[in-house]
């Protein structure tokens, strides 16, 4: 009996990253120095936004992303802010507007011109006045328009209609101490925080209650981070008792023990977790690493696989991540990241390898459009509905390799004179040959057509033989195979 080696399927097995060509990256770029653990980068399909050094106030630079190579210094940048930006996030339903969170206190929502900045934007569409201390979180709503969460060194949380520029919901008692990050659920019915206690908590925002808490999800004093699954389970990234960085996966019907838990390594550099619902992938972008490993969550234990890890020389300032509809579908990519170095910011690429050029139905179901699900008036009265969704076959295009094929196949349609088909193949005597050429050259085509069929079917004929043939013969090794290995030939 022959024992062989179970390997877990996966699609997802042999995703690989590589980074671009150096002319596709974003040069001379000075990244932000704040001691603070964001990710300094947003993306969307039409810009990209990195956080940026700034004299007498904070900045962000906002670029359309055809704009790569170098940046002149001189490129103007959306620099409102009194202090340092320390946070930014893409609106999910209006590709032009951003908000940014600041060390002055205050978020702004901003409105990019359609094709970029051509001069310094100091003027935002709204400001959003009632943090008393630095604000470090900002994260849209994912289903309802204009509804914004904030998050500040003062320990609230604040909920905002960016419509009307007021205060919906103030969470100021759930937080005892500095929260790391607040990541909403996929209806945006609930979020869950990690927060300096050690503690990872689910709040329903709408009501101002605790659904569910963790003391120590992990006991290391550095930051955690938790996000929100597709499936409402909670993944979080953090230290343990000996400084160890670890990822574990939580029930919020039962936060006694987690689902799963893994240690990584020892490295002190806080570990930024990017999810995808569509594949159920985890991306772990570790600060000051130079890799990103990345995870498929599945529903049956151990419940975290782990598929591979993207390295390279440089570690990584920050990262940013493309929303699934900015993907190139024709190359199989299904994620792209956005790396920050010291002074550029490089683009990398995910792939599944398939040999297909088809559009991979199993790589892109159907993922969450532009469009708003609910207006904000809706939520606040209690409504939740899941993102609308968006088929990504119309952004495939075929490669230039499949068009190529079917000209050729009409070259060789034609590729001989219709007489000469006709006479070769019908085989008629001398006269019956001049009475053919008296004919109008339609039917002699039509003729040459026909013949040239049946030459096809003839040679399809043959290959089905060959084919059932050889089949025939791989039954007949297998059985032999499956004799030997059982000892009984």
């Amino acid at each position: 009996m022959s024992f062989r080696k179970v390997v877990r399927q996966s699609k997802f097995r042999h995703v690989f990253g590589q980074p671009v060509k150096n002319d596709q990256c974003y040069e001379d770029i000075r990244v932000s120095r704040v001691t603070w653990d964001s990710t300094f980068c947003a993306v969307n399909p039409k810009f990209l936004a990195v956080i940026v050094e700034a004299s007498g106030g904070g900045a962000f630079l906002v670029l359309p992303l055809s704009k790569t190579g170098r940046i002149d210094k001189a490129y103007p940048t959306v620099c409102g802010h009194t202090g340092p930006v320390l946070d930014i996030d893409w609106c999910p339903h209006n590709d032009e507007v951003i908000a940014s969170g600041s060390e002055d206190c205050t978020v702004m929502v901003w409105q990019i011109p359609e094709n970029g900045l051509t001069s310094p934007l100091t003027e935002p569409v709204v400001v959003l006045e009632g943090h008393t201390k630095r604000v470090g979180i900002i994260a849209w709503h994912p289903t309802a328009r204009n509804v914004l969460l904030s998050a500040g060194c003062d320990n609230v949380v604040l909920i905002w209609n960016v419509g009307t520029a007021e205060e919906l919901f103030r969470l100021d008692s759930l937080h005892p101490d500095l929260i790391y990050n607040v990541s909403w659920n996929r209806n945006g019915s609930l979020f869950c925080s990690a927060c300096k206690d050690k503690s990872v908590r689910v709040i329903d925002p709408r009501r101002g209650t605790l659904m569910a808490e963790r003391e120590k999800a992990h006991e290391g004093a550095r930051p955690m981070r938790a996000i929100f699954l597709a499936d409402g389970k909670v993944f979080t990234t953090g230290f343990s008792r000996m400084s160890e960085r670890q990822l574990a996966l939580w029930d919020p019907e039962n936060l006694e023990e987690p689902m799963a838990l893994q240690e990584l390594d020892s490295s002190n550099g806080a570990l930024l977790p990017f999810y995808d619902p569509d594949t159920s992938v985890v991306y772990v972008c570790g600060k000051g690493d130079s890799s990103i490993r990345y995870f498929e969550i599945t529903e049956e234990p151990p419940y975290i696989h782990f598929l591979n890890t993207f390295t390279s020389k440089e570690p990584q300032r920050g990262m940013g991540s493309m929303p699934k509809r900015g993907l190139e579908v024709s190359k199989c990519e299904i994620a792209r990241f956005y790396k920050l170095h010291e002074r550029k910011c490089e683009p990398i690429v995910m792939t599944v390898p398939r040999k297909s050029d088809l559009f991979q139905d199993d790589l892109y179901p159907d993922t969450a459009g532009p469009e708003a699900a609910l207006e904000a008036e809706e939520w606040v009265s209690g409504r939740d509905a899941d993102p609308i969704l968006i088929s990504l076959r119309e952004a495939y295009v075929p490669s230039k390799q499949r068009d190529l094929k079917i000209s050729r196949r009409n070259v060789l349609s034609d590729s001989r004179p219709a007489a000469a088909l006709g006479s070769s193949r019908l085989g008629a005597p001398a006269a019956t040959t001049t009475a053919a050429d008296a004919t109008p050259s339609g039917s002699l085509t039509r003729a040459g057509e026909a013949g040239k069929l049946e030459e096809v079917m003839q040679e399809l004929r043959a290959l089905r033989a060959l084919v059932k043939e050889q089949g025939e013969r791989i039954c007949r090794l297998e059985e032999q195979l499956g004799r030997m290995e059982n000892g009984d030939a």
